[in-house]
């Protein structure tokens, strides 16, 4: 069975965040936001391509559910609730608790999009 949390330690820090309450990674330079569900957001010491690695060795499998869109954000693909392409806009939501808005290029959004209508 695969991870259920995302454990993420650090000299510094120690953060155990359950992977099914992730909405969004944010780039952020060299370092990553980590949105969650209930609208916290906690920074990280490594940069989004780390990141993405990261979730690929230690979620395996369940790591599917996270896709990188653009330059800035991995996001988890079961709250995908709207592609803006004009606006250049991807929302994030439960349908209840939370909305969330990222700011992502034309083409990764097609892209996106693309994929999500299986053409």
């Amino acid at each position: 069975m695969a991870a259920k949390y995302l454990i993420l330690n650090s000299r510094d820090e120690f953060l155990r965040i359950e992977f099914d309450k992730i909405i969004a990674f944010e780039s952020d330079g060299n370092y990553t936001n980590v949105i969650m569900t209930n609208k916290v957001k906690a920074m990280v010491g490594m940069n989004l391509s780390q990141m993405q690695t990261l979730l690929e060795e230690r979620l395996k499998d369940a790591a599917s559910i996270f896709a990188r869109v653009g330059k800035r954000h991995i996001i988890n693909l079961k709250y995908i609730y709207r592609i803006s392409i004009p606006q250049q806009k991807l929302y994030l939501s439960d349908s209840e608790n939370f909305i969330y808005a990222a700011s992502i290029s034309k083409e990764a959004l097609k892209q996106l999009r693309s994929i999500l209508i299986g053409k």
